[in-house]
């Protein structure tokens, strides 16, 4: 009698465990499968960003979904950030949506700016480079001028005219910024 266990049989089994093991372990990435804990900064094994969104139920109870965005990742696809670059960049996993307002705030701007941010995590960079230069910023200057200057801001950066190279054939504008006016004479102090 023939033993059932051939070289021919262990080999189609190997294969087939190590097509499982691939699919749980280097498989695609969607945003749909993550959870809360791992979605934010995510990227998608066809390169869309992941963004966290929350809901409310008519009881009041908040459920977390995770979807695709329109936003694309230059160059990297099936991510999900690290702990250590989160740590690193001044993020947390809860945040909701994408968005450049966080360039205006001094402290974020600082750690995304920072050694262990900048050249340790290139997905997140990479995000930012993309938000900032559709605010017409670009970020290393950015984060040179944040440098020399201490807790210099986004709209600030924008009105001193350094502003990201558009496509090719667009002119990137120069933004103006209206000077602010005092009045000619300050009003007298109350007196009580």
């Amino acid at each position: 009698m023939a033993s059932f266990i051939s070289s021919k049989n262990v080999a189609i089994l190997a294969l087939a465990l190590a097509l499982c093991v691939q699919g749980i372990v280097g498989g695609a990435i969607e945003c749909e499968n993550l959870n809360k804990d791992s979605c934010a900064f995510a990227v998608s094994s066809s390169g869309k960003r992941c963004v966290l969104e929350k809901s409310v139920k008519r009881s009041g109870e908040e459920t977390y979904t995770c979807r695709a965005s329109e936003i694309e990742a230059d160059k990297l696809k099936d991510w999900v950030e690290t702990d250590q670059c989160m740590d690193a960049c001044g993020l947390e996993r809860s945040v909701l949506g994408i968005s450049s307002d966080s360039l205006l705030e001094a402290h974020f701007l600082q750690k995304l700016c920072s050694t262990q941010c900048y050249n340790s995590c290139p997905n997140i960079v990479d995000l930012y480079f993309n938000l900032a230069a559709g605010e017409g910023v670009f970020l290393p200057k950015l984060c040179e001028t944040r440098g020399e200057n201490g807790r210099r801001g986004l709209s600030e950066f924008k009105s001193s005219g350094f502003v990201a190279p558009g496509p090719a054939g667009v002119h990137p504008v120069k933004f103006a910024v209206a000077p602010i006016v005092a009045p000619v004479v300050a009003p007298a102090p109350y007196e009580y």
